[in-house]
C-alpha cells in the first residue's frame, strides 16, 4: 500500500510539472518575420521575441507567420492564401506599417459591421473571423504598434521614413495603437500594449542618431528630438545607427535583443496561463 501511495505521489508531481503542447501562430509584418532572419538585421539580433518566448514556456510551439512590409490590410486581403494553421494561440502584432502607409484606419463600426479589408478596423475584423473558422477555442492576443524614431533601413538607406512624434497622412501611429485596444477591450482579447511602454518611448529607442552637423557638416550624434529636424542624405551620408548607437531598436524601428526582451517579458507573463 505505502509502495502505491508513493507512486502515485511521484505521478501527480510529474503531472503538476508537465503542460499540454501548445501551437502558436504569430502574424505580424517585419519585427515578427525577423525573428528567423537575423542574417537581414546584419546580425544586429540574435533572436526574436518568439524564440525568446518558447525558450521560458517551451511547451509552446511557434509558427512564424511574419510577412516583411505587409499591413493589416494587405494581410486581410490575403488571409486564405497565407497558409493560416489551426493553432491553440494566435498572437495579431500589426499596424505600423499600415500608418506608415496611410491606409486608412476607418472606425470601430468598420469592425462591428464587418466592412472589410478597406480599412484597418474592418481588416481587424477579417482577421479575427478567419482565426475563429480555424479554432473557435483558441486564444488570441493582439500586440499594439511600438513608437517609432527615424528609420533608416541597413541595405538600403534610401529606405528611410520619420517616426511616430509626427502625423502621416494625417494619422498619427498612437491612433492606430488605441485602435487596436480597443477592438482587444470589446473581444476581451489581452493587448500588449508597446505603444505606451515608457521603457519603449522614444527617447530610449535609439542611444543617438550620427547625423552632419548642418553648419560644420561635421558628424555629431544627436541624442532625440534633436535630431528630427537635421537632414539626412542617403545619398552621401554614412549609416546614422552606428553598433553604439543602439538601445531598444537597431534602426530607429525594428527591435533589438534589449526591445524583444522587453516584448516577451509581456508575452510571457499572459501566455503562462494557457
Amino acid at each position: 500500500m505505502k509502495k502505491l501511495i508513493a507512486f502515485l505521489t511521484v505521478l501527480l508531481l510529474f503531472a503538476s510539472f508537465t503542460h499540454k503542447e501548445l501551437t502558436w501562430v504569430a502574424l505580424g509584418d517585419s519585427i515578427t518575420y525577423l525573428n528567423d532572419h537575423q542574417n537581414e538585421t546584419g546580425n544586429r539580433i540574435t533572436k526574436g521575441y518568439m524564440t525568446r518566448v518558447t525558450e521560458k514556456l517551451p511547451y509552446i510551439h511557434y509558427v512564424n507567420q511574419g510577412h516583411n512590409g505587409w499591413t493589416a490590410v494587405r494581410i486581410a486581403e490575403q488571409i486564405d492564401k497565407l497558409g493560416l494553421i489551426k493553432a491553440d494561440v494566435y498572437s495579431v502584432f500589426l499596424g505600423t506599417n499600415d500608418w506608415w502607409g496611410g491606409k486608412p484606419l476607418g472606425h470601430f463600426a468598420d469592425y462591428e459591421q464587418k466592412t472589410g479589408p478597406g480599412t484597418v478596423y474592418g481588416a481587424f475584423r477579417v482577421i479575427v473571423d478567419k482565426m475563429r473558422s480555424l479554432n473557435p477555442d483558441a486564444k488570441i492576443l493582439f500586440i499594439t504598434p511600438m513608437q517609432r524614431v527615424d528609420f533608416v533601413y541597413l541595405g538600403n538607406y534610401k529606405n528611410n521614413a520619420f517616426g511616430s512624434y509626427k502625423a502621416k497622412n494625417g494619422q498619427y501611429l498612437e491612433a492606430f495603437a488605441k485602435a487596436i485596444d480597443s477592438i482587444g477591450r470589446y473581444e476581451t482579447f489581452p493587448v500588449v500594449d508597446l505603444y505606451h511602454l515608457k521603457s519603449l518611448d522614444h527617447k530610449k529607442l535609439v542611444k543617438f542618431k550620427r547625423l552632419k552637423d548642418p553648419q560644420t557638416g561635421v558628424y555629431t550624434n544627436y541624442r532625440y528630438p534633436k535630431f528630427v529636424d537635421i537632414p539626412f542624405n542617403p545619398e552621401t551620408d554614412e549609416y546614422p545607427y552606428p553598433l553604439e548607437a543602439i538601445d531598444r531598436t537597431y534602426d530607429g524601428l525594428h527591435p533589438s535583443d534589449k526591445g524583444y526582451e522587453l516584448i516577451t517579458q509581456k508575452l510571457v507573463k499572459i501566455m503562462k496561463t494557457y
